[in-house]
């Protein structure tokens, strides 16, 4: 009964390295709407500020332009056409640094939450989102329900801070019928600055909190229950191409092990086509020769390359090669062997002796 319930679909279990790369290659990532939205707001706030004096600067002259010639404007189809060709080209001109601002920081919004990702299973086709039972259920959903409060409160506090704003400000306003325009547009430039700074500051508060929710809420939906932890394992442990990589991780690890031993050897017996044995043998600890190394064909050119490099003797013996290739490494060469062995250690440490000689004569 303890394993059934162990079993069961609660998920208590942390999500496991592979389950978090499965969901990022999903799309499913946590990231918040609310981070892009106060980051937007608060670099048109600082476009605003710094742009502010140019922008405001065009507009009264683009604005006092139209006015100071209301007067020749005939009201034909002809001089509509060409006033509204004339404003749009010149607000475009105007607002293009925002447009660019607004791209650039909804690309490096969401690349400052997850890093880059790109997939296109998003965009795949979930015809089970169609089923209208499921549709229902996700609409009254705990999410749809977080979703919906954050909006109201979003709408409600920037609501309240633009009508306290410009309430606090109404009886400057009431004068601005005597004012010539451009001081109009300079307190609209005023107000609308101190308006869209209170709203960073909401924005950047709720963005904060959502960022935190969200990645909360994503981690809750990644963990997994016990049995999916014990599936898992299995499918890694079963996996050809995961066995491959520790097979293949294990052979290298053993090869340069093997290679290592090599300049500490006594000789290398080869035959004259593709096999080298290294033997060393040391009489104080060990019983008999033993072989430290071994290879064919690359293997058994890089083994005689390294002992050419130490100086290590390499004896052509095809017969003896080809029998101890068949011992395991790092065993003691069999009995039957022996003789065939110390005759073979025999003529180099007469070799070495004989060097020895040489050097010192």
């Amino acid at each position: 009964m303890a394993e059934e319930s162990d079993s069961g679909g609660e998920k208590t279990e942390e999500p496991s390295a592979k389950r978090r790369a499965d969901f990022r290659k999903k799309g499913q990532v946590a990231q918040s709407k609310e981070v892009q939205t106060a980051m937007l707001f608060t670099f048109v706030l600082l476009l605003w500020i710094f742009y502010m004096p140019n922008f405001w600067s065009e507009l009264s002259i683009l604005v006092s332009s139209i006015w100071n010639n209301l007067g020749s404007f005939e009201g034909t189809p002809s001089d509509v056409y060409n006033l509204t060709l004339f404003v749009i080209k010149e607000m475009a001109i105007l607002l293009l640094p925002l447009f660019f601002l607004v791209m650039v920081v909804g690309f490096f919004s969401s690349i400052f939450q997850i890093g880059w990702l790109f997939t296109t299973q998003p965009l795949t086709p979930d015809f089970s989102k169609l089923n209208p039972v499921n549709g229902f259920g996700r609409m009254f959903s705990m999410k749809s329900l977080v979703d919906m409060v954050k909006s109201v409160i979003k709408v409600l506090l920037i609501g309240w801070i633009a009508y306290a704003t410009i309430y606090n400000n109404f009886e400057e306003a009431l004068i601005l019928a005597e004012t010539n325009v451009t001081e109009t547009i300079m307190f609209l430039a005023r107000t609308a600055t101190l308006i869209l700074s209170k709203v960073c500051g909401i924005l950047i508060l709720i963005a904060a909190i959502d960022f935190l929710y969200s990645r909360y809420e994503m981690g809750e939906k990644m963990k997994m229950t016990k049995q999916e932890v014990k599936e898992e394992f299995k499918e890694m442990e079963g996996d050809p191409y995961i066995k491959g990589q520790i097979r293949r991780i294990q052979q290298e690890m053993a090869r340069k092990r093997m290679m290592a031993e090599i300049p500490d050897a006594d000789v290398v017996i080869t035959n004259p086509t593709h096999l080298s044995i290294v033997i060393k043998y040391e009489t104080a600890t060990m019983d008999a020769p033993v072989i430290v190394a071994k290879g064919a064909d690359h293997v058994a050119m890089k083994i005689r390359e390294i002992a050419r490099k130490n100086e290590i003797p390499l004896i052509e013996n095809p017969p003896v090669a080809r029998l101890l290739h068949k011992v395991d490494l790092g065993a003691a060469i069999p009995e039957e062997m022996f003789k065939a062995v110390a005759e073979i250690l025999a003529h180099v440490y007469s070799l070495k002796n004989n060097t020895k000689k040489q050097q010192w004569n």
